[in-house]
C-alpha cells in the first residue's frame, strides 16, 4: 500500500512539473468563474509576478510585468444585464492601490499616448454604481488602439450581452494577447497589446468559444475554440471544462452597431474552424477614425494660392518701380 501511495505522489509531481499541463488556481471570488475555478496562465513569462484581484463584480489575473490584466472574469446573467441598462453610465479612471507602485499602472502612463483605457470587463456590464466605479481600476485596462475600442470592441461587449439576455447566463472572460519579440510599452512601462480575446462558455449549450480582434482600427475579427486561444493567448481560460467543449468553436454571434450613426463601418465577418468555407474573413477596411483636418492653404492647392499671391505682388511691386522711378 505505501508503494502504491508513493507512486501516486510522484505521479501527481511529475504532471505539476511538465510545462503546459492545466493546474487548477484557487481563487478568492470563485463566483466570478466558470466551476469556481480561475483562468490558468500556462506561460512562465506572463505567470511570474502575476496576481488575482477581486472585484464586486469581476475578478482578474494581474500581471505586474505587463502592468495589465491578463485574464479578467465575469459572470453575466440577463437579470444582471437588464439592472446594468438601467444604470447611468459614469466613472473616474483611477490607479490601483492594492497593487505595490512599481506593478501599477498610472494615470500618466496613458496620457498622451494615443492609445484609450481599454476596459475588458466593460463599464456596461455592471449592475450596481459601486460595481460601475470599481470597473475604472487601471488593474481593468489595457492600452487599445481607439479604432478598435469605440468600434468592433463595443460591439463585440454588445454582442454578447445579448447573448446573455437570450441564453440567460454567460461565463466571460477577457483579455490581452502578446505576440512577438518586440513589444511596444507605454512610458517604458505598460506593454501593449497585439490582439485581444474576449471567450464566453455557455453552460445551457455547454459550448464556447473567443473572439480575436487585432488591437488595431478595423473590423476583422475571428472566433477560435478554447484550444486555439490557449495557444495563442498562454493560459487555459476556462479550466473545469472537458476537453471536447475546449476543441470545439461554436458559432458566435455577429458584431453589430447599436448606434448606426458611430461612423465605424459594418462589422467584419468571423471565421471559425468548423465555418471557414461558409464565413470567410473579410480583410480590415483601414482606419475607421477620421483623419485629422487640413487647416486651410495646406497641400498642393495651397501651394498654388502662394505662388500665384507671390508673382501678383512681384507685378505690382515692378509697376510701382515704375511709376515712381519716372518722378
Amino acid at each position: 500500500m505505501s508503494c502504491f501511495r508513493s507512486l501516486l505522489l510522484s505521479a501527481a509531481l511529475l504532471a505539476c512539473a511538465i510545462p503546459g499541463v492545466a493546474q487548477a488556481a484557487a481563487s478568492t471570488c470563485p463566483q466570478h468563474y466558470a466551476g469556481g475555478v480561475a483562468a490558468d496562465i500556462l506561460r512562465p513569462a506572463l505567470a511570474a509576478e502575476t496576481r488575482e484581484l477581486c472585484f464586486e463584480e469581476y475578478g482578474l489575473l494581474y500581471s505586474g510585468i505587463s502592468r495589465t490584466p491578463l485574464a479578467v472574469a465575469e459572470y453575466l446573467t440577463r437579470a444582471r444585464i437588464e439592472e446594468a441598462q438601467d444604470l447611468r453610465r459614469e466613472g473616474a479612471f483611477h490607479e490601483e492601490e492594492r497593487l505595490p507602485p512599481g506593478q501599477r499602472a498610472r494615470l500618466g502612463d496613458y496620457a498622451r499616448s494615443g492609445f484609450d483605457r481599454g476596459h475588458m470587463a466593460p463599464a456596461g456590464d455592471m449592475a450596481t454604481p459601486e460595481g460601475q466605479a470599481e470597473s475604472f481600476s487601471l488593474a481593468n485596462m489595457v492600452p487599445q488602439d481607439p479604432g478598435s475600442n469605440r468600434c468592433l470592441w463595443e460591439r463585440i461587449e454588445s454582442a454578447v450581452r445579448d447573448l446573455t439576455l437570450a441564453e440567460g447566463e454567460v461565463w466571460v472572460l477577457t483579455g490581452p494577447i502578446f505576440q512577438g519579440e518586440e513589444l511596444e510599452r507605454l512610458n517604458r512601462r505598460v506593454l501593449v497589446p497585439t490582439s485581444l480575446y474576449k471567450a464566453v462558455y455557455l453552460p445551457s449549450r455547454r459550448e464556447a468559444a473567443a473572439y480575436i480582434a487585432p488591437n488595431a482600427p478595423g473590423t476583422a475579427w475571428r472566433a477560435v475554440s478554447l484550444a486555439e486561444l490557449r495557444d495563442l493567448a498562454g493560459l487555459d481560460a476556462f479550466p473545469t471544462l472537458a476537453p471536447d467543449v475546449q476543441a470545439h468553436a461554436m458559432r458566435l454571434p455577429k458584431p453589430r452597431p447599436h448606434n448606426p450613426r458611430s461612423g465605424c463601418g459594418e462589422a467584419g465577418t468571423a471565421v471559425t474552424a468548423d465555418h471557414r468555407s461558409a464565413a470567410p474573413r473579410s480583410p480590415s477596411p483601414g482606419p475607421v477614425t477620421p483623419p485629422a483636418t487640413r487647416s486651410a492653404g495646406s497641400g498642393r492647392g495651397g501651394n498654388i494660392v502662394l505662388i500665384v499671391a507671390a508673382l501678383v505682388a512681384g507685378i505690382v511691386c515692378y509697376l510701382l518701380y515704375r511709376v515712381l522711378g519716372h518722378r
